[in-house]
């Protein structure tokens, strides 16, 4: 019986969306009101499926199931490539960059941990960042990885190093911009194998110790735990 009422009630929805109209069904209030219930019924059956016939085919699905939404997660954001060329002509052939806030961060992290590394180097400190967002270890916006404070230091030493954060060359800041922008879209982490930890050769600080290490690219060696 409910499932009855649920199409009685989505035709009437599909009627009225059409501008279609019918006549009200009073039910009888007499000692056996079954008498009229049938004709009335079959009225309204009928005009039901007259406007149902007249809908597209677009508008039946969309009563069935529903239009499709955008939600905030997807709104906006492009489709993530299926794989990543490591090559200038790659990159530069993806669409150009933009983004809000956090694209400014990762941008901005890319920059100044890896400019004039390899372009494997400079994803690489791109994965870790993004693996440290994901990580629920980590503070959950990129922004907040990249400024994280504690323990008298900063997690990425370009941050309290006193200097100021001004992107100078152009060639560089493009392509930061365009590495952060195929990574946030969702491009596959493949170079660090997970790692949220990474320091130059020239230091071996203690925790390196510690955790695993996960591969070696350029200046800088990656760590998970």
């Amino acid at each position: 019986m409910r499932l009855h009422t649920g199409w009685v009630l989505g035709a009437i929805a599909a009627v009225i969306l059409n501008g279609a109209a019918f006549a009200d069904v009073t039910v009888s209030h007499s000692n056996d009101p079954t008498a009229a219930v049938g004709t009335q019924m079959a009225a309204l059956l009928g005009a039901e499926k007259q406007a149902l016939d007249a809908l597209p085919a677009q508008k039946l699905t969309e009563l069935a199931v529903g239009p499709e939404v955008q939600t905030k997660m997807t709104r906006g954001k492009k489709a993530a490539p299926a794989q990543i060329e490591y090559s200038a002509d790659w990159l530069m052939a993806q669409a150009a960059p933009s983004g809000d806030a956090e694209w400014e961060c990762l941008r901005k992290a890319i920059y100044f941990e890896a400019r004039g590394e390899t372009l494997e180097g400079q994803f690489a400190v791109a994965e870790v960042i993004l693996n440290r967002v994901d990580s629920g270890i980590y503070p959950g916006s990129i922004c907040a990885v990249v400024g994280q404070r504690g323990n008298g230091g900063c997690q990425f030493s370009y941050v309290c190093d006193g200097r100021a954060d001004a992107m100078r060359d152009p060639e560089a800041v493009e392509i930061a911009g365009r590495i952060a922008r195929v990574m946030m879209d969702g491009a596959p982490r493949t170079l660090t194998e997970g790692a949220m930890y990474f320091h130059t050769r020239g230091v071996k600080p203690d925790w390196s110790h510690r955790f695993d290490r996960t591969a070696s690219i350029g200046a800088h060696l990656f760590y998970k735990r």
